[in-house]
């Protein structure tokens, strides 16, 4: 695990939060808390699924961990969406 790899997961988590966020706009948790639930999910998922993702690709680590980041850090503030109360 070196910071080029945590920088990616990052990045990725990020943009996937982001874009969760984009697709639902009904659960989404605003931009700020898509981008931090984003990153967390992009982290834990990067470091999780990051090499098993990178074997389904052939190897490539780099792309695994940002796969496997952007999915992850999507699916985390969907999920927290879940439970957000509906608008009065």
């Amino acid at each position: 695990m070196d910071l080029t790899t945590i920088l990616i997961q990052l990045v990725a988590g990020a943009v996937g939060g982001n874009a969760a966020g984009l697709l639902n706009k009904a659960k989404s948790l605003g931009p700020l808390l898509n981008t931090v639930l984003g990153i967390i999910g992009g982290v834990g998922g990067g470091q999780l699924l990051g090499g098993p993702v990178a074997g389904m690709l052939g190897g490539n680590a780099t792309a695994g961990n940002a796969t496997s980041a952007a999915v992850i850090g999507a699916i985390l503030p969907l999920v927290v969406g879940m439970f957000k109360k509906p608008a009065a």
